[in-house]
C-alpha cells in the first residue's frame, strides 16, 4: 500500500460522526421543504453563508477556502466553480449531480479522519495494548487498519478523478473500481460486530485498568469528546451510507449514460456487500441463540434437533392463553402462560419454568401456523387478542386464543405469523403513508427496523400505543419501529416524489443487467 497525502482530509474541523449528522440533518430538512411545498434546499443553490465568516484573498485555495468551513462544504463553493460560465451553462440537474458526487468525496475525506483517529490513538495505544489479550485486540478492532487503508486509497484515487477536471469529475468508476476491496476488509469487520459488542462490554464492566485508560484517551482533545464505541462503529454505517450516496448519484444520472450504468453497477455491488454483511451477521446471532435455547429446552413431545445453519429466531415471548370454559353458564375464561419461539421455518409452544428454562409441549412447521384477529367482544383485561391456528401438528389441528399486553405486541405477532411476503412493488401503493426518520432507532429485537437519520419509511399498519410497520424505500426491508422517531410527509407530491426516485434505481438496474 503506497501511502500519499491527502488533500481533502482536513478540509474540514468535524470527525465523520459529526459530519455524518450535520450532512443527515440536511437531507431531513430539505425533505420537509419538499413536504412543505417550499423551495428545494438545492434549486437556487445560493452563496453559502459560511464564507462570509472568514474573507480570503483571491491568491487562497480552493482547499483552504474549504477549511474554513465547519460543515460539509458544497461543490460550488470553489472559487473556480463559484465564478465559472461553466456552472453559470449548466442546468440544475446537472449541477445537483456535481454536488452529489463532491459529497461522496467529502465525507469519504471525514470518514478517513476519523479512522487514523480510531488506529493511531486507540489501536496503536501502548497503554490501551497492555490491558488487552490478544485475541482482545482481535475482536475489539479487528481489520480496522484495513479499513483505514483502503479507504486511503479509495479517497487519493477520487482527488485525483476531482482534480483532472473539477466539473465533470467522475466518482461511480472509482468506487466499482474499488468495489471487490470493499468486500475483502468490511465483510470480515461486520461479521465481528458480535465479538466486538461483546469484548467491549465485559471490558468496561470488568476491567477497571481498561476503564481508566479508555477515559484518559476518550479525553484527549483529537477525539473531540467522541468515545471508542462511535469510531468503532464508523465502517459499519460508512458502507451503508456510501450504498446511499451512489444511490444519490444514480438517480440523477442521465439515462442511459455511460455514467448511469457505472453508478449502478457500483451501486449493485455495494447493496450485495451489504446483504452479505447483515446474513453473516444475523447468520452468528441466530447460532448463537440456538446453542443457547437448546440449553433451556426440553421437549414433553416430540424431539427434533433445534440446531440448524438455515433456522434463525423471528420472534419470542411469553403470551396469555385464554380458555373458555363452555359448559359454564357464564363462559368462565381461564388463563395460562404460553412462551413461543417462532423460527424462519417452525414454532415452538412451552411451557416457561424457573431459571429461563422451557419445556416444549407442542411445535409446528411455519408453513401450518397462522395468526388472525380476533373478531370476539371481550371485555376487561381481554382486549388484546388474537388467534393461532396450528393446521397441522403432532396432536393434529389446534386453536388457541392468546392475549397480549399491548396493542402493538398483538399486531407484531400476527405479522410475524403471515406467510412469507413478496417483494413490495412501491408503485402500487401511491396512497400510502411515508414518514422520515428525524431520530436513529437501534433495532432491539429481531422483528424491528433499524433506521437513520433522513430514512424514507413506506408505513403499512399502526398500533394505538406508539409503532408502526414500514418498509424502508431505500432496501425494502421491513419490520416495526416507535413512531416518535419519525415524522410524517404530509404532502402528496413529496410522497410521489420519494417513490418515483425508488423506481428510477429499480429501472437502471434492470436496464443494466438485463442487457448482459
Amino acid at each position: 500500500f503506497k501511502r500519499r497525502h491527502s488533500k481533502l482530509i482536513n478540509s474540514s474541523r468535524l470527525l465523520y460522526q459529526e459530519y455524518s449528522d450535520v450532512v443527515l440533518n440536511k437531507a431531513i430538512q430539505s425533505q420537509k421543504r419538499v413536504d412543505s411545498f417550499a423551495e428545494d434546499i438545492e434549486s437556487s443553490f445560493p452563496s453559502s453563508p459560511r464564507l462570509r465568516r472568514k474573507v480570503l484573498s483571491p491568491q487562497d485555495s480552493y482547499l483552504q477556502r474549504l477549511s474554513v468551513s465547519c460543515n460539509a462544504s458544497l461543490w460550488q463553493d470553489i472559487p473556480m466553480i463559484r465564478g465559472s460560465r461553466v456552472l453559470l451553462s449548466m442546468s440544475r440537474d446537472e449541477q445537483k449531480l456535481q454536488e452529489a458526487k463532491f459529497e461522496l468525496i467529502m465525507s469519504e475525506a471525514s470518514y478517513l479522519r476519523s479512522l487514523n483517529v480510531a488506529v493511531d490513538h486507540f489501536q496503536r495505544s501502548a497503554e490501551l495494548q497492555a490491558m488487552l489479550t490478544n485475541q482482545e485486540r482481535q475482536w475489539l478492532f479487528s481489520r480496522l487498519h484495513d479499513v483505514r487503508d483502503v479507504s486511503a486509497s479509495f479517497l487519493f484515487d477520487l482527488e485525483e478523478k476531482f482534480e483532472e477536471d473539477m466539473f465533470t469529475f467522475h466518482v461511480c468508476d472509482v468506487a466499482l473500481k474499488h468495489a471487490p476491496e470493499f468486500r475483502r476488509v468490511y465483510l470480515p469487520y461486520v461479521t465481528n460486530q458480535t465479538y466486538q459488542e461483546q469484548t467491549f462490554q465485559r471490558l468496561l464492566n470488568g476491567n477497571a485498568g481498561f476503564q481508566q485508560v479508555l477515559e484518559r484517551l476518550e479525553s484527549d482533545p483529537v477525539c473531540q469528546r467522541l468515545s471508542l464505541k462511535s469510531f468503532l462503529i464508523l465502517p459499519f454505517q460508512r458502507i451503508t451510507r456510501l450504498k446511499l450516496l451512489l444511490q444519490n448519484i444514480l438517480k440523477r444520472t442521465r439515462p442511459g449514460s455511460e455514467e448511469e450504468v457505472q453508478a449502478t453497477q457500483a451501486y449493485d455491488a455495494l447493496e450485495k456487500l451489504i446483504k452479505d454483511c447483515n446474513e453473516n451477521v444475523q447468520r452468528m446471532k441466530s447460532t448463537e441463540e440456538l446453542i443457547y435455547l437448546s440449553q433451556k429446552i426440553e421437549f414433553e413431545c416430540k424431539i427434533f434437533p433445534l440446531i440448524s445453519q438455515s433456522r434463525r429466531l423471528v420472534k419470542c415471548g411469553e403470551l396469555t392463553a385464554l380458555d373458555f370454559n363452555t359448559l359454564s353458564p357464564k363462559w368462565k375464561v381461564t388463563t395460562r402462560p404460553i412462551y413461543l419461539h417462532l423460527f424462519n421455518d417452525c414454532l415452538l409452544l412451552s411451557r416457561p419454568k424457573e431459571g429461563g428454562r422451557f419445556v416444549v409441549f407442542d411445535h409446528a412447521a411455519f408453513s401450518d401456523v397462522r395468526g388472525e384477529k380476533c373478531e370476539m367482544k371481550l371485555h376487561g383485561a381481554n382486549k388484546n387478542v388474537f388467534r393461532l391456528f396450528l393446521l397441522q401438528n403432532y396432536q393434529g389441528k389446534v386453536e388457541f386464543l392468546f392475549r397480549t399486553e399491548t396493542h402493538s405486541e398483538k399486531l407484531r405477532w400476527i405479522s410475524a405469523l403471515a406467510p412469507p411476503r413478496g417483494e413490495l412493488d412501491l408503485l402500487e401503493c401511491p396512497d400510502a403513508p411515508q414518514v422520515q426518520c428525524i431520530k436513529t432507532y437501534k433495532a432491539r429485537e429481531n422483528d424491528e427496523l433499524a433506521l437513520e437519520k433522513a430514512d424514507i419509511i413506506m408505513v403499512m399498519q399502526n398500533s394505538n400505543d406508539g409503532w408502526m410497520e414500514g418498509v424502508k424505500l431505500s432496501d425494502r426491508e421491513r419490520g416495526w419501529f416507535p413512531s416518535e422517531h419519525v415524522e410524517l410527509i404530509s404532502s402528496k407530491q413529496a410522497r410521489q416524489k420519494n417513490l418515483k426516485e425508488e423506481q428510477r434505481v429499480k429501472n437502471a438496474k434492470q436496464q443494466v443487467f438485463c442487457k448482459k
